[in-house]
């Protein structure tokens, strides 16, 4: 009677140390680049939304005039009503100085010009339609040129599907290796509990009643490995925004939140398929195989 209450009691323990540590190592790994996908994610979506298209008006140009250019820009699918903004001479030169730290007062006359600018939904964001878009523009009478920066959107489009390609053949790569090194940690940690599976199975227990405390305590390492995975996450992205404030601009807490909340699902499931597996096997195997 205490016999059997001692190996009930011991069934399903197995090293916790070794194996939380290996869980967290492998979900901190993955996490890690879960959150440069992210961070990466929300810099190509504000270089986007801050790309804006100029246009220079002619010079003396009558209200009316101006009121039909607007008019016209607010009837175009290609323009963000919202970003659309009139720009006049003395905001320009303003703006000139604050940006430039030059004055040109002296001059004793404005040579800038007036402008509209305005952003474009990211399916107008490429080469063809953007070129399409300036012709556009420039045939609205009162208008002296349509400029916009094109390196930056050119930069993003010519590499995001080969990038993309390559991000996702590293997260599977690493999916991988977290899997196979969570897989063989518990492998290893339940190697020492085989002779005690088979002691239980030769007293009449169930199969169930076998795999359960051995389940249960894979749940408990996978989920404590997931959380502190991700609160070691956590504090890097706290040192990352004191040292580099910036980043806080592209920061999308929502998807970072997700991504965490992912590392404990993911410490659980693999924890708990790994177990069962390996427990199955051990159910399996002859009395000679054990040895």
């Amino acid at each position: 009677m205490s016999s059997s209450h001692r190996s009930k009691k011991k069934l399903g323990s197995y090293p916790s140390v070794s194996v939380i540590f290996s869980i967290t190592l492998a979900l901190f790994v993955i996490g890690l680049f879960g959150l440069l996908m992210v961070y990466s994610g929300e810099l190509e979506r504000v270089v986007r939304e801050n790309f804006q298209v100029q246009v220079f008006l002619k010079n003396d140009l009558t209200d009316s005039v101006k009121a039909v250019i607007n008019k016209k820009l607010e009837n175009e699918t290609f323009v963000d009503k919202k970003s659309l903004k009139f720009i006049s001479k003395e905001e320009a030169k303003k703006k000139f100085i604050r940006e430039t730290g030059e004055d040109f007062s002296f001059l004793g006359e404005n040579l800038l010009r007036e402008t509209y600018q305005f952003g474009t939904p990211p399916e107008y964001q490429d080469s063809i339609k953007l070129s399409g878009i300036k012709k556009s523009v420039e045939k609205i009478s009162g208008v002296f040129q349509v400029h916009y920066i094109e390196s930056s959107i050119s930069s993003i489009n010519k590499n995001r599907t080969k990038i993309g390609l390559i991000l996702m053949g590293i997260a599977g790569v690493l999916f991988i290796v977290v899997v196979l090194l969570i897989n063989n940690t518990l492998r290893l940690a339940l190697f020492s509990q085989r002779f005690l599976i088979r002691s239980m199975q030769l007293v009449g227990a169930t199969r169930w009643f076998i795999k359960k405390p051995f389940l249960a305590r894979a749940l408990v390492y996978g989920f404590i490995g997931g959380l502190i995975a991700s609160g070691l996450l956590m504090g890097l992205l706290a040192f990352a925004n004191k040292k580099v404030p910036e980043l806080t601009s592209i920061q999308n807490n929502d998807r970072i939140l997700i991504v965490l909340a992912s590392l404990v699902g993911l410490g659980i499931f693999v924890a708990i398929i790994s177990t069962y597996r390996a427990v199955s096997k051990y159910l399996q195997l002859s009395l000679d195989e054990l040895y």
